[in-house]
């Protein structure tokens, strides 16, 4: 509750005076011993209890009464950011939340989360007269004094952005603001989603932020504004991954709707390449479709960028990506295995026949550090020999940072070496007469997930005789596929930028049917495709991250066609941006699609030791949770407690045994 008239609440103070009366009245009596009062305390006696809680009761109502009356005349709200508990502050520091996914309009409603947080702050501090306003964005961090609530939402550092928010870093630097200006009795508020990848609740910036407003003189607290009002049907467009194939360029998309939605839909997808724009049909049959764009590129083209948009909807900063290509590279993968049948399964389908722009080269164990300096030419490499070691091992271990992949295959022979803490277990061998079965895989991720039509690899198929294991200590690599024995046929450990794949048995038919290809080329291709992605990777960026960040004296400007708000600023803009002699796409980041929401029963921990409340907003308007005035309930309550008062003070009636007895006449 907040008050217009604040300073009238003094007048509370006037609910004491019946108190003071009532005992100011009780000293003006002086007690005598009487010896027939005896006789009536007796007959008394019993209704004494009676008496006291009614006169109790009279006084209650009084005082109730006088504190009604004060508490009307200063005005009461209630609703809207301050809620209940209002009180006098000297700064609030607003963190504003202005994250790609606050552009999201609720349900029902016209504005996005972002313009309601604004609304919201916007009015709370209207009943807060003199207070100094400081704004804290997601996108800069930088604290700004705002001269009047009035113009926030006409300031640049409250638009929209297309970057992502760390909630946790803005309040660390709330906190040392607080420090470093002293600025008086200070309360935080802090505007979000409350998106889950935001808040980062295992951020240690946590415990930093904490300790820093703990040490503050005069112990900030903290209002927590949740935008959380159902948001309308939403899809987004997203880029996982993209790299130029000769004349080709292959972008890996998906399309996620947001709710429960299970009816395919058909949508219109505008596709942009150098200036040329087409436009196609794309169905989403339930919530995510994953799917491959291929773009013819012309032929000798060095590079060139575009865009892809479907439909605007709820939040229409979701709904393009933007891509960029430079010269194509080819498509190579380095095989490390001595001559046999098995190295020539694994370069078969490194590079099939037919496959044009894909090669291998394969070579024994002993010359690969002779070809340490090549290994940036590689988009993968495969590994069937002992685990590398020094030299060799400090190689791969750069190439897979990097963004390379390497797939591991077991040597074939007991080895004790180990790369990663992983060690080859001793072979095992099948009962005689029986084979090992491939039990279970990981549909949805790694190199044996289904295709992009939803049609999984014929795994059913897989026969083995020999297994030999990778084994580790237990978190150090993530199994995806199991043997019915439920040990690991196919774990992955994740460096970095690339990826080491580690799979039991090998493609040599004294061992297994690998070499058959159900699943040891789609296996094959989708690490070396995707280590291809390396190439491109200083192309594509996140906003106001890694390589969309300028280096030294860059200068950033556009050169997309989409149409950008000419108000926006780029540096937290998505779009493709040359910044000196780079040319690189910047887009959403990922966690900006995640509809994962942070619930208020998880703030606690968050903020131990530090006062806190929160405001659920799931209005859709700024209406609907707008401050209103209540002193006509309170003058309600003021003749509520009058009539109490009467009606406590009325005599008792007399009872049939107390009347005097009727005379006769004789």
């Amino acid at each position: 509750m907040s008050f217009y008239q604040q300073p009238l609440l003094w007048f509370l103070c006037a609910a004491a005076i019946p108190v003071i009366i009532h005992l100011l009245n009780r000293r003006r009596h002086k007690t005598l011993a009487w010896a027939a009062m005896q006789f009536l305390l007796k007959a008394t006696r019993e209704s004494r209890g009676k008496k006291k809680l009614r006169h109790i009761l009279i006084l209650t109502a009084r005082a109730l009464g006088i504190a009604c009356l004060a508490t009307a005349v200063a005005r009461p709200m209630i609703g809207g950011l301050l809620g209940w508990g209002a009180s006098k502050m000297d700064t609030v520091i607003l963190i504003l939340d202005r994250s790609a996914s606050m552009e999201t309009t609720a349900e029902n409603a016209t504005s996005p989360r972002r313009e309601l947080a604004i609304d919201r702050v916007r009015d709370a501090m209207k009943s807060l007269d003199a207070t100094r306003l400081v704004l804290i964005d997601s996108a800069t961090a930088t604290p700004q004094d705002v001269p009047s609530p009035e113009i926030l939402a006409e300031i640049t550092n409250t638009r929209a952005t297309d970057a992502a928010a760390n909630i946790p870093s803005l309040l660390q630097r709330a906190a040392e603001f607080i420090l470093e200006t002293q600025p008086g009795k200070t309360e935080i508020w802090i505007a979000s989603d409350m998106q889950y990848a935001d808040w980062d609740k295992d951020n240690e910036r946590w415990a930093t932020a904490i300790a820093t407003l703990q040490s503050a003189p005069q112990k900030p607290s903290a209002r927590v504004l949740s935008i959380g009002a159902p948001s309308k049907t939403n899809i987004s467009l997203r880029l996982l991954s993209s790299y130029r194939s000769a004349d080709e360029l292959l972008l890996d998309l998906e399309v996620q709707r947001s709710g429960d939605a299970i009816t395919p839909v058909n949508l219109p997808m505008t596709v942009a390449l150098n200036g040329v724009k087409t436009t196609e049909s794309i169905t989403i049959p339930g919530q995510v479709l994953r799917f491959q764009k291929r773009v013819k590129l012309a032929k000798n083209q060095q590079e060139g960028q575009g865009w892809l948009s479907i439909p605007g909807d709820a939040n229409p900063r979701d709904n393009t990506v933007y891509f960029t290509y430079g010269i194509a590279h080819p498509v190579k993968t380095l095989v490390v295995s001595t001559a046999g049948e098995s190295a020539s399964y694994l370069a078969a389908a490194a590079a099939p026949p037919g496959y044009s722009g894909q090669s291998s080269e394969t070579i024994a164990p002993s010359q690969f550090l002779t070809k340490t300096a090549e290994l940036a030419d590689f988009s993968a490499i495969v590994w069937a020999a002992p685990l590398p070691q020094e030299g060799a091992a400090k190689a791969i271990t750069d190439f897979i940072n990097s963004g390379g992949h390497v797939l591991f295959f077991p040597p074939m022979e007991n080895s004790m070496l180990k790369f990663q803490g992983i060690q080859w277990s001793p072979i095992s061998t099948a009962p005689e007469g029986k084979f090992l079965i491939l039990k279970d895989w990981n549909h949805d991720d790694g190199l044996l997930r289904d295709s992009l039509n939803g049609e999984a690899l014929a795994g059913q198929t897989f026969r083995a005789i020999k297994k030999q294991l990778a084994e580790g200590p237990v978190g150090t690599s993530t199994p995806l596929a199991s043997w019915d024995d439920s040990t690991p046929f196919l774990s992955r450990i994740v460096m970095e930028r690339g990826t080491a794949w580690f799979f039991a048995s090998t493609p040599d038919y004294t061992w297994s049917n690998l070499g058959d290809a159900h699943l040891l080329l789609p296996a094959v291709q989708r690490a070396v495709l995707t280590g291809c992605t390396r190439f491109d990777a200083a192309l594509l960026a996140e906003v106001n991250r890694g390589e969309a960040l300028p280096r030294n004296a860059e200068v950033r400007t556009r050169i997309d066609d989409f149409g950008a708000d000419a108000t926006s600023d780029p540096t937290f803009s998505a779009g493709v941006y040359r910044l000196g002699e780079r040319v690189i796409a910047a887009n959403i980041p990922p966690t900006e699609l995640d509809p994962l929401a942070l619930q208020n029963n998880e703030l606690k921990p968050l903020f131990e030791g530090v006062r806190y409340s929160t405001f659920e907003d799931t209005a859709s308007s700024t209406a609907d949770s707008e401050e209103r005035e209540i002193w006509k309930l309170f003058l309600g309550a003021v003749l509520f407690f009058l009539i109490a008062e009467a009606l406590l003070c009325l005599p008792k009636a007399a009872t049939s045994a107390t009347k005097p007895a009727s005379t006769q006449p004789a």
